[in-house]
Formats: C-alpha cells, structure tokens, sequence
C-alpha cells in the first residue's frame, strides 16, 4: 500500500515522508516509487503538437482530472518526444499498450564504465591539424566538469561555433570559449552530501574524460610524480558542452536521455558517454540507444564505452550498430609496486602507490587473524571489510587481504598499508587511500605462507615506478567481452583504445580514491575503465570529423574501424570479441581510402529484420517508414557495417553470404584488390568481384562477401582488407560458434 500512497504524493510530501523512513535516501525511489520512460519516437514537426501528444496520452491513459495529478518527471521534445512519469505496475502495463507509444521500460540506474596514451597511437603534438578543429562540440555526459582545470583553459580560443544553441546552466560554474556549455539532471532530485548541483564535477570521472578527449595541453603534468609530462586531449581545440547526469546514487536513464534530448538540439558534433548498463537490451528499452539512433539522424557521431564486466562472454551492454562500442586497451606503462617481506624477499605487485614508507619494516597481519569479533563483520575479516578488523590488532600494521577492494577496511581500522591477493581478472593498478599492491594468487600465497610460518612477520611496500609493458597494446581483462548478446552477427566491440592508467585532469572537489579518509586533492588523476578508452575514441572521431566535416556518423565510424591496428589474439583468445577491429588509429583514419556508409534507411532494414513491425519504426521515425517486404526479410548479414560476424552450429556445413558497398573517399581513379585472411583448412572465403575500380571521388561500388565450410572449432578469425597500394582497408571476419 505505501507503493501506491508515496506515488501519488507531491515531491515536498514524499520528502516528508522519506525523512521518516529507517532506510538510506538513496533507496528511496527504486524502493517505493518506480518512474517509468515513455518513448514515442522522434518528435512532430512543432513543438506544440509534441506537448499535444504527451498531454492527450495522459488523458487517455488517466483521464483528464487524474493526469493533471500526475507526477511528470520529465518531456522530450526537443530532439525527440517521450516522457518520464511515476506509474503503478498497472498503470505502467496499460500505458504500454497505448497508440503512440514506441516503448516503455524502467527508469534505471546505469554506472560510469593521458601524458603518454595519444603519443602511444600516434597523435603527437606535431601531427598535421585541420583549421576547423575549434569548431568541433564533444558533448560529454558524464559527472561534470572542473572548469578551473588548467586542461580547460581557452587561451587562444575564439567565440563558440555559430551553430552552438547551448547554454551555461550554472550557479558555481563558468563557462568559457573552451567549456561552451553546461547543464545538469537529477530527475530523483535527491543529492548527497558534498554533492554540487550544478555542472561542478565532485566525482572526478567527467573531469577525466573530457580532458581525455579535449583537454588543453599541459605540462608538467602527474601525480605525485607519477606519469610525469604533457597530459592533453586528442582535439586540444576543440570545445566542450557538459551534461552532467551522473551522481553519487548512478545515471538515471531518464537523465540520460534528457541530455540526449538536449545535446543534438544544443549542435555537438560528437557525443561521448563512459556510461553503460550491466547487461545489454533491446535497442528501443535502452536509453543510451534511443539517444544515439536519433543523434544519428541528425548526423551526430556517438561514442561509449564497453563496460568493466570482461573477460565474460556477451558482457557488453552497449551495442547499437549507429554507435561506436570501445574496449579498453593497455599501453606500454605499467605501475609497478614492490613489496619486501622480513625475511628479504621482494614481490612485485600492481598498484598506483605515490606514497613512500621509506624503507620501514611494519608488522604483518592476516586480514582473518585480526578479525573483530564483537561485529557481524568479523567472518569477511580476511577481505578486510568495512567494521571487520580489530583496529587494536591492525593499528600500526600492514594487512594481507583476500580481495581487491577499495583499501577503506584496512585504512579505518587503523592499518598503515595494505596487501591484497585476488584472481587475475581483478588484479590491476589501481590507487588506494593508503600503501598497497595488489598481487595474484602465486605472489599472493607466497606472502600469506611467510605470514604462517614467521612468528613476527614484517613487510614495507615501496613508492610505484614505472614499467613498461612490451606485449601492449592488448585489452584488459576488466573490458567487457561479446559476443552481442541482442545480435550475435553484429560485432561488438567495435574498438579498443588505451584504457590503463590513464593520467588526466581531476576534481578538486574530491580527493584521489574518493574513499572517506583520502584527503589527498590532485589536479591530476591516473585511474583505469573503459570510461577512459571511450574518450580516447570521441577525440579520434572528432579529429577525423574537422578533416571532413560533411562525412555521415557511419562514415567515420568505419573510417575508424577499417584503419584500426590489428591485435593479437594470442593475448586475448576471444579475439576480435575483445578488441574488435583492432586499436584506434586516430591519423590513419583522416584518409581511409574506402567507407561503409550507412544512412537511417539502412538502420531500419536493419531493425525490419530485428522484428520490428512498420507501425513502431514509423513511431520511431514520424515519416512513412515501412518494413516492406524486402525490407522485413532484410538480415543483419544485409546491413553495411564495416566489420563481418557469423554465428553458427560447429557442427554443420555452411555457406552464408554478407553483400556490402563501399565509398570512395581516396583518390578518384583507384583499383582495389581484396586479399583474404583465413587460417588454412577451416573455412573458405570468397569475394565477389576481387577487384573494384573506382573513376571518381564518392563512387559506390558493391561487392559480396561468401563464406563456405565448416567449423571445427569453437572461434576463426579472418580479415578482408582492400589494398589500392596506399590505403589498406580492413574488416575482421569473425566465424564462431561459442568463444573460449
């Protein structure tokens, strides 16, 4: 019954009764209150006949006296029309069901997903520049900004481009001719503590990664020393609209779209958004999806990251084709943190440890020996949870724990360092609020048995140095794995870019770890996610957009993935379902030679074959749309993508064939040759015609791609690549059916 009651109360009345409630405040919503998305496709002509829709849905649904009551958290329609609404399980079925609406899901929870990292793709400060490079937007939906970072300054810089409609929403924020534009979301409308509301980055992430992507150069850069030079962006010029969506409690996908809805009309030119989902859905129950499609009709690029599930199968949540999917990959650095034991044996863990205990020895303790018996906690003592350790035992000491956690356990009960052993998947650099290196299990088991067999066991942890990593770039263990999990034949990821302890600019308004206790303020921060690699991928699509500012979205996403660098699948065993097409390479992909174009049309064959019915993809496009009878028989096989996926049964023969077109974008007078890729003996692939000879610039020519055999293996990969003599274009050609 209270469900029903608090959903119908005003805001001032729920937070009447939320003060009174024995729960945290941040549950307060998804507990009793669930707010649905009602997306209804892109938006009327005008704007009246947009809010027309939203107000006659609510009548039919409701009733005109009910609807006036109801709680409308947000309406878009600006880019596209929907709504955001507090709704009953009931109320939300019936409404599903209504004319008009496309879909209705869930307004859910998504979470957040370089001194040395453009140089190691090779976008050095002296590579060749377009003059229209100030005039590219990133829009970047994150968790704000901290204007004051010297990454941000806009010496130098003109007024913002005429076709920016944005705005400078702020209260504690100020914009410049670097950030043109800022606006936040919090449709829960609940804050915590410290938190700004406004644009203000308290986090730290959206900081990170706008300077990723667009960050100004500056030198002498690090921190605490560590990673020490230039941190810029890849588009040093180009300017920056925040929308900040991510707060301490999440993403709200009712934010996300809100930002969406705002940025294509504001006139970014790139959207990028290191935030995703744990698990993928259906392209229109998505948000980051529905965004995306239509920032794609409007010729708006958009980026995102894979996710921090990896290395399980089909854990990325991202996977629309008309957005670009980045894994995160590792450069040539590595954080390097050694450990001496009493009895003089040195082990060499993986953190980012800028402090120095030079050189003493401290007592050794095992997290389970220390547990705290008058707490609930005391049987996770050896993961040293929060309230699990005897501060009495652990004060003064250095503690070995049985997982890779945030280091708080230790830190609040007193501990003067930190040792961690936990499987490889977890095991990476990362920073703590206190010493500490992370080890894997055989490093790991070797300190825990010194620890039972010494009877005072004493250990240091030394200051992190760097290494340098000859087997990158590879992609880490924690960037999410496809296969995709809605269409298994459309590969995702689509790329990978350097997502390992990636130095950029940080909040002040948070400290290093953002763990309670840290009180360590850095201008600069090195942290790790294919949050970082997404950014990496915006400012790649951003610099080949200023070269060529007419290409479509589709163009320089296949600019992008036909130029990417090859990678080893002796690393990664689930190949091309790690990194995709390869690691980005940004100056390569200003002169691709050959694009798979792709137009909206082609998405909605695409969708045709999905099962999507005429009925909602003209909700979707509002024009006259129609899955004809060619068009419902379209395949994913059929859509011009510039990568080739096939699922199958590895017991069965087969013959498939994928018919695509490419543009000419090199030189007009050009011959390219197909050379095919392919182990041996396992699967046979034949293109028709070989040969394509081009006689202008934007000439289309098509070709069919046919695979013949049979797979005696779980996973082949193979490559296409078009060779003219200059350019070399390339597709990976993946054959599976399950990966290893």
């Amino acid at each position: 019954m209270a469900f029903f009651l608090l959903c119908s109360l005003v805001e001032q009345q729920k937070r009447l009764v939320l003060n009174l409630m024995p729960i945290p405040r941040q549950y307060f919503l998804s507990f009793f209150c669930q707010s649905y998305i009602v997306y209804m496709g892109d938006r009327p002509s005008d704007e009246i006949s947009t809010s027309f829709l939203h107000t006659n849905l609510l009548q039919a649904a409701f009733g005109s006296d009910v609807a006036a009551t109801k709680s409308v958290r947000y309406t878009y329609q600006r880019s596209f029309s929907g709504i955001v609404i507090d709704l009953t399980e009931e109320e939300a079925a019936k409404m599903a069901e209504m004319d008009g609406v496309v879909s209705l899901f869930p307004n859910e929870k998504k979470h957040l997903h370089t001194t040395r990292s453009w140089n190691f793709l090779g976008l050095s400060e002296q590579v060749k520049r377009s003059p229209s490079e100030g005039d590219i937007i990133i829009g970047v939906l994150d968790t704000g900004i901290w204007p004051e970072s010297n990454s941000f300054n806009d010496k130098g810089l003109g007024p913002p481009p005429k076709k920016w409609k944005g705005t400078c929403k702020s209260n504690n924020i100020t914009c410049n001719n670097k950030i043109i534009g800022a606006k936040y979301y919090n449709s829960d409308n609940l804050f915590s503590d410290g938190e700004f509301r406004s644009p203000r980055d308290t986090d730290g992430h959206g900081t990170h990664t706008a300077s990723i992507a667009a960050g100004r150069v500056v030198n002498r850069a690090s921190l605490y020393g560590l990673a020490s030079g230039k941190a810029r962006g890849g588009v040093p010029s180009a300017r920056i609209a925040v929308y900040k969506i991510c707060w301490v409690f999440g993403c709200s996908d009712a934010d996300i779209l809100a930002a969406f809805d705002d940025a294509i009309a504001d006139g970014v030119d790139i959207i990028s958004l290191s935030v995703g989902a744990s698990f993928a859905k259906e392209y229109f129950r998505e948000p980051i999806s529905i965004g995306a499609y239509h920032a794609m009709k409007k010729g708006i690029l958009t980026v995102t990251s894979a996710g921090n599930d990896g290395p399980i199968h089909s854990s990325i949540a991202n996977i629309a084709p008309w957005s670009i999917s980045v894994a995160a990959s590792t450069m040539d650095r590595k954080f390097l943190t050694k450990v001496k034991l009493g009895n003089n044996k040195v082990y060499e863990g993986l953190s980012v440890n800028p402090f120095d205990l030079k050189n003493k020895m401290y007592p050794l303790i095992y997290g389970a020996d220390a547990a705290n018996t008058s707490s609930d906690m005391s049987s996770r003592a050896k993961y040293c949870m929060t309230d699990s350790l005897d501060s009495n035992l652990v004060k003064g000491k250095i503690v070995l724990c049985d997982l890779v956690g945030s280091g708080f356990g230790a830190l609040n009960a007193g501990a003067v360092g930190t040792l961690m052993r936990d499987q490889y998947p977890f095991v990476f650099a990362k920073s703590f609020p206190l010493p500490a290196s992370a080890f894997e299990l055989v490093d790991g088991n070797q300190i825990f048995s010194y620890i039972n067999t010494t009877s005072a066991p004493t250990a240091t942890i030394y200051k992190s140095t760097e290494g340098i990593d000859t087997l990158a770039p590879y992609v880490h263990t924690f960037s999410s794995r496809g296969p995709n999990p809605i269409t298994p034949d459309l590969l995702k990821p689509d790329l990978a870019a350097p997502g390992d302890n990636i130095l950029a600019a940080w909040t002040l308004g948070s400290s290093i770890t953002g763990v309670e206790g840290d009180n360590r303020i850095v201008p600069f921060n090195i942290i790790s996610g294919t949050s970082m690699a997404c950014p990496h991928v915006s400012a790649s699509a951003a610099y080949v957009k200023s070269f060529h500012p007419s290409w479509s979205p589709a163009a320089i996403q296949s600019a992008l993935m036909t130029t990417a660098l090859p990678m080893n699948s002796g690393i990664n065993l689930e190949a091309e379902f790690a990194y995709g097409s390869g690691q980005v390479n940004p100056v390569k992909a200003v002169n691709p030679g050959l694009v798979y174009d792709a137009e909206e049309i082609d998405y909605i064959k695409f969708l045709c074959g999905q099962g999507y019915s005429t009925r909602l993809l003209r909700l979707v496009t509002r024009d006259n749309a129609t899955c004809s009878d060619e068009a419902a028989n379209a395949t994913v096989w059929d859509l011009n993508y510039p990568s080739f996926a096939l699922s199958t049964s590895p017991s069965e023969a087969l013959r498939h064939s994928f018919k695509r077109t490419v543009t000419n974008v090199g030189s007009p007078m050009s011959t390219y040759r197909a050379i095919v890729a392919a182990p041996i003996g396992l699967i046979k692939i034949q293109v028709t015609p070989s040969v394509l000879s081009f006689t202008s610039v934007g000439q289309k020519l098509s070709f069919e791609l046919i695979i013949e055999g049979k797979l005696d293996k779980s996973l082949v990969s193979a490559s296409l690549e078009w060779d003219d003599g200059e350019h070399k274009v390339r597709s990976p050609v993946i054959v599976f059916g399950s990966i290893p």
